[in-house]
């Protein structure tokens, strides 16, 4: 009876130690996982600190070398110029991979924030002033393409070199988003809520027409740059005219071919007009 009584004891000490160790064995795995989630999310807060605290610096760096944009055009040189302003080393013009245009995409981001801080002043103290009266929306859009021009006044000489900038390949997604914030923004400002193709269209006129003013304020010598506006508003006439003629209701059977007719020959004009192609009329 002794030597049974032993022998369980025995066997349920080893059965329980077994367990002890293969739970020691669970545990210590569950602390190392848990250990190593806890090492991961701290290592991605520091990477989110560390690349916030890098945007930072950058964006410090970026606005200090605006004013040296006219001496030195949309360069490295302007950059390093900037970042020793600020007190940093020149050489530190290695956080921008893109070089001049990182500072042509900040300016740019820069410019549509500030246009848009405006219009949204604007629409509140409408929305407080109900008898104020309210613009038609291609009167809303020509005053906001027109303010937005006016931005790249002080830096016209060197417009061209930044336009340049934004065309090679890898700055043409960043400089196209700019471009429809840009646009997205003076459409919904202007009272566009629409969720149908004409979302589409609006957008691409819009910018057609703003990339086409700018390059005709390139090269306009008129005082306050008089022409470049009237020049902008025969382009949001054209639109305009070219919005009537693509809505207008459907005429009856006999004078359909005629108005088809007209219509077409009036697109391609108007369209034709859009883009830049007969500034001089």
């Amino acid at each position: 009876m002794a030597v049974a009584t032993i022998l369980a004891l025995r066997k349920g000490l080893t059965i329980t130690g077994v367990r002890g160790l293969w739970t020691s064995r669970i545990n210590s795995n569950e602390q190392k996982a848990q250990n190593a989630v806890a090492e991961i999310s701290t290592t991605e807060e520091s990477k989110e600190s560390e690349e916030e605290y890098e945007g930072m610096i950058k964006k410090q760096i970026l606005a200090a070398a605006m004013p040296f944009v006219k001496e030195h055009g949309w360069s490295q040189e302007a950059i390093s110029a900037g970042a020793e302003s600020i007190g940093y080393p020149g050489v530190i013009h290695g956080l921008f991979p893109r070089g001049g245009a990182e500072l042509v995409l900040h300016f740019y981001a820069n410019c549509n924030a500030e246009l848009n801080e405006i219009m949204k002043s604007e629409a509140l103290t409408t929305e407080g002033e109900p008898s104020q009266p309210i613009k038609l929306p291609e009167e809303f859009v020509k005053k906001a393409l027109e303010r937005r021009l006016r931005m790249l006044v002080p830096y016209k000489s060197t417009w061209p070199q930044a336009i340049g900038l934004l065309a090679l390949p890898p700055n043409v997604p960043p400089a196209l988003a700019n471009l429809l914030t840009l646009v997205d923004d003076i459409c919904y400002y202007a009272g566009d809520r629409s969720v149908d193709f004409h979302w589409y269209t609006r957008r691409v006129a819009v910018a057609g027409i703003y990339k086409t003013s700018e390059l005709y304020m390139l090269q306009d010598k008129s005082e306050d740059h008089t022409r470049t506006w009237e020049f902008l508003g025969r382009r949001i006439e054209d639109a305009v005219q070219l919005n009537r003629v693509l809505t207008v209701d459907l005429p009856p059977p006999d004078q359909a071919l005629n108005r088809a007719t007209e219509a077409a020959t009036a697109a391609f004009t108007t369209a034709r007009n859009i883009l830049g192609m007969n500034w001089n009329r």
